[in-house]
């Protein structure tokens, strides 16, 4: 049957037509600028991406393949790396019930700084193989997340340059070099741009065998540069490859008297990053220095060292009562955090995680894997029955009430 309508009517339904219409294109444009947002300009959808090993999976298809094997490469035959995230995969966890968790407090304070959550941005090497603003994007990124970032000597930025960029605390990685004048000049750079700590590596006399960098022919791209270390690097020929960009750059005769006289030149709390023997951390603990990280250098340089998870109980039975014991590698999970927290660390760094953050969406990508990793924490300390980070201790894990 024929519908019958007259002028009137058939006005009134163009006029419905076009106000749903105009209301279907009104939602459609928020939805696409809620979905833009989350895309960073040439990055991954962030929202997407909902775990850190989802972000390492980004990252790889983003990277060439020899920035892929520099960034994530560890030395001979990576069983370290394995054991890092083994690790922690073995560690079971033993929650507890019916206690409020309605208020979650993450704060913990390190050397008077209080940070919102216990995990700081590790320091790594070169961000600009990453991301073209390379350490710029990260501070950035840490910034939003409200974390904490330990620059590295080796950074593809100057140190002052990020410190503005950065406005949550900054702390500095320090390589001493063999000429103590030089060395000297780059601690009060780096205190001078504001960083509140300084973390020496001791663990890095000589390179480890990377031999997936070898293989890769690792070399720095053009426009990529090490501006702390430019003055002191051996001039090439060629393009710099791994050898030549770090000939000379690593010293083999650093000793305990050499962390004395840095301390007598440092104005900020100064840690020892890559203690993994108790004996070691005993002789830090008498030395001075304000703290320690656990770490194997994300197993880049001795392969079959054990897992940063597995030396950190030793170390923190034998010194937390006198230092402040932090670690690294292998953390990938909230529950990660936790079992570390449990077992003597204050606070944990990551590495690799936020490069691929910063691979797959630049600033945005880096607070995204942090703001996953907080999240996460406070949704383990929930389900276990824990609802501040004082009240995490061994009891928290199976195998260890």
């Amino acid at each position: 049957m024929p519908i019958n309508t007259n002028r009137r009517d058939v006005l009134k339904l163009s006029a419905l037509v076009a106000a749903s219409g105009a209301l279907a294109h009104a939602a459609s444009h928020e939805q696409k600028e809620a979905a833009d947002a989350a895309v960073p300009a040439g990055g991954a959808n962030l929202e997407e991406l909902v775990s850190l090993f989802d972000f390492e999976a980004e990252a790889r298809r983003r990277m060439s393949h020899m920035e892929w094997e520099y960034v994530n490469g560890a030395a001979a035959d990576e069983i370290t790396m394995r054991w890092n995230r083994e690790a922690f995969d073995h560690i079971r966890l033993n929650p507890r019930v019916l206690n409020d968790v309605s208020r979650l407090d993450t704060r913990v304070t390190l050397f008077g700084q209080e940070l919102p959550f216990p995990i700081l941005l590790a320091p790594t090497a070169l961000h600009r193989l990453a991301h073209p603003q390379g350490e710029m994007a990260t501070a950035r990124g840490a910034t939003q997340a409200h974390a904490a970032m330990v620059l590295s000597t080796m950074s593809s930025i100057a140190v002052e340059d990020v410190a503005k960029a950065a406005s949550r605390p900054l702390w500095f990685q320090l390589y001493a070099q063999s000429d103590r004048g030089f060395t000297q000049h780059l601690v009060e750079r780096a205190q001078a741009a504001g960083c509140r700590a300084l973390c020496v590596t001791v663990d890095t006399p000589v390179d480890g065998a990377r031999n997936r960098q070898q293989r890769a022919h690792f070399h720095l791209p053009p426009g990529v540069e090490m501006p702390h270390l430019k003055a002191i690097m051996k001039p090439t020929a060629g393009p710099l490859t791994e050898q030549s960009a770090f000939a000379g750059l690593l010293i083999n005769s650093l000793t305990w008297k050499d962390i004395d006289w840095l301390l007598s030149i440092a104005k900020v709390p100064l840690l020892l990053k890559g203690v993994l023997n108790a004996d070691d951390a005993a002789i830090a603990a008498k030395s001075g220095v304000a703290g320690i990280i656990v770490s194997n250098h994300g197993a880049r340089n001795l392969d079959t060292v054990p897992a940063t998870i597995d030396a950190l109980p030793r170390i923190a039975d034998r010194v937390g009562d006198r230092l402040t014991v932090l670690m690294d590698g292998g953390v990938r999970r909230g529950t990660d955090v936790l079992k570390a927290f449990a077992l003597g660390a204050r606070a944990v760094l990551i590495g690799r995680p936020y490069i691929y953050g910063l691979a797959a969406g630049g600033e945005q990508g880096v607070a995204r894997v942090i703001n996953i990793l907080r999240t996460e924490l406070e949704m383990a300390m929930a389900l276990s029955g824990r609802p501040t980070l004082a009240s995490i201790d061994r009891s928290v894990l199976w195998d260890q009430r």
